[in-house]
């Protein structure tokens, strides 16, 4: 058996095996890659390449859905820059503290004790970045990528990478070529790019567009002017994020991305195994995390977001970077030994391991720190970050998206009720409230959004969330509220409706079956038949 064959067995073994104990995939992945170095299972070229594109397309897609008023916003830049410095300073400081308790263990110590001020800095650097890759993922997969918490972490995750780039740029003898200005041209370019973006078809075509859209006007064009290839993937989604198709496009590189993600986390543990020395040096700088987390927290909560916000985005961030290794491959020649890649990249694996394990209570996380962290005012919070106020409504519909917002519509304009729409994506907020429609920001899944039980007295709610398990926790917020009115919640499979009504949902709705009994209605209207019997 081939290199490129074990791997893709490896890779396939692994995420069933994570699955099968209800681990999220990508800890499969990173497994995987451990085990078939353990074998002598080489990483091969198409590996590499792979995982590049797949970071390309995830920046890119990151890009699509990206408000650039986001990053001027003060909780967005103040915190990634001052916990850069921060971190930075931090970390380095420990550093040297490492160095003289390690010594005395034997363990380690050569990195530690013969390293400057100016390496120790470098590595500070290094691990004050988070991993756009995981955190992206991360989020996706929990549904928070819109939600206040996550567009914040996405925020402070490209602040950051644009930090990364500046200061690669700075530490390249040659420099970003004197053509990086015309750059700029890509600013009216992308006027045709969006016409083009407009003309494509819904087939292949589309995710064909995008791949392209990244590598060659992104990528290779910011690659030639000397500046990191996957800011040019950013760039360009960012400057097509407005398009009205830009979901779709984003939507249809999906698969895509994930499945080119798998050799991003395959080769992270096919990149060796480091000595005793290093492996305890590398778990040390993981033991840093949690300072990690508490230092965004703090930050958030300055900004006037909530606490449960403020620890919920500080522990998504809560991990190192793979742009913490490329900063430290990076480097000036004499700037730091060979080793500190190991050690960089072995804590980038671990702290990717911490942080995909289920069973993390962040809720939990956010009781310790109240004292830390005490409550405000509803007044004296973040415009974005206040409690749920529904007023008189008459129905509720949390999720606001097509599902949703029919269900809207019908309720308001065939019985006659007042509805209001709680959707945790602000900007299908504003497109919704142009549309006449009443919609309030607000994440369902938050427990402190149902501490006065802002719905008991509605008499209809309706869960419309994508993610099946954000409309269980809702379910059973409101059932431990002592909720008496109507619960209904929509449902993709057979048995996530089951699992709803166990829980105490009025009524359930499988979407598929609503579609073909929806389709046979206007198929019938359409050849004059009539309503339903019955209706």
């Amino acid at each position: 058996m081939d290199d490129a064959t074990a791997i893709l067995l490896g890779a396939l073994v692994g995420g069933l095996a994570a699955g099968s104990l209800r681990l999220p995939p990508l800890l499969g992945f990173l497994a995987a890659g451990f085990v078939l170095h353990v074998l002598g299972v080489a990483p091969v070229p198409a590996l590499d390449t792979a995982a590049e594109l797949g970071v390309t397309v995830l920046l890119f897609g990151v890009g699509l859905k990206l408000d650039v008023r986001t990053l001027v916003r003060r909780e967005v830049w103040v915190t990634a820059t001052v916990h850069l410095v921060g971190s930075t300073v931090v970390v380095a400081g420990l550093l040297v503290l490492l160095g003289a308790a390690v010594d005395a263990l034997g363990l380690g110590a050569g990195l530690l004790t013969g390293s400057d001020a100016r390496a120790l800095l470098l590595v500070g650097l290094a691990l004050s970045f988070s991993s756009t890759v995981f955190v992206v993922k991360l989020l996706e997969e929990r549904s928070a990528s819109r939600s206040l918490a996550g567009r914040t972490a996405i925020g402070v995750l490209v602040v950051q990478d644009l930090a990364a780039v500046v200061f690669l740029a700075a530490a390249d003898a040659e420099g970003p070529s004197p053509w990086a200005l015309s750059l700029v041209l890509l600013l009216p370019g992308a006027w045709l790019l969006r016409r083009l973006l407009g003309a494509v078809g819904h087939d292949e075509l589309l995710p064909l567009l995008g791949v392209v859209l990244a590598l060659v006007p992104g990528y290779a064009l910011f690659d030639a002017v000397g500046l990191k290839g996957d800011l040019g993937a950013l760039v360009l989604g960012m400057l097509l994020a407005g398009h009205r198709r830009a979901p779709e496009l984003s939507k249809s590189l999906f698969t895509l991305k994930d499945l080119l993600l798998v050799a991003f986390f395959v080769s992270i543990g096919l990149q060796g195994l480091p000595s005793l020395g290093e492996l305890v040096l590398a778990l040390l700088l993981v033991a840093l995390l949690p300072l990690k987390a508490l230092g965004f927290a703090v930050l958030l909560w300055a900004a006037r977001l909530r606490r449960r916000t403020s620890v919920l985005t500080g522990v998504a961030l809560a991990n190192y970077s793979e742009f913490g290794l490329i900063v430290v491959a990076g480097a000036p020649a004499g700037w730091l030994g060979e080793e500190w890649l190991t050690v960089v990249a072995t804590a980038v694996a671990a702290g990717f391991v911490l942080g995909s394990l289920p069973g993390r209570h962040p809720e939990r996380l956010v009781d310790l720190v109240r004292r830390v962290l005490p409550d405000r005012p509803r007044e004296a919070l973040h415009p974005e970050d206040r409690p749920l106020d529904v007023g008189d409504a008459q129905a509720v519909i949390l999720g606001m998206g097509r599902v949703g917002s029919a269900a809207y519509r019908r309720l308001r304009e065939e019985y006659g009720l007042r509805v209001v729409g709680v959707e945790s994506s602000s900007e299908r907020c504003e497109r919704l409230r142009a549309r006449g429609l009443e919609v309030v920001e607000g994440d369902a899944t938050d427990p402190e959004l149902w501490l006065h039980q802002p719905l008991v007295d509605v008499p209809i709610v309706l869960l419309a969330m994508p993610f099946h398990g954000n409309n269980l926790d809702a379910l059973r917020q409101l059932v431990a509220g002592g909720f008496t009115g109507t619960v209904a919640v929509v449902a993709q499979y057979d048995e996530d409706l089951r699992s709803a009504t166990r829980a105490g949902a009025s009524v359930g709705f499988q979407l598929y079956d609503g579609a073909g009994a929806e389709l046979a209605d206007r198929a019938a209207l359409a050849a004059g038949l009539g309503g339903p019997a019955g209706a």
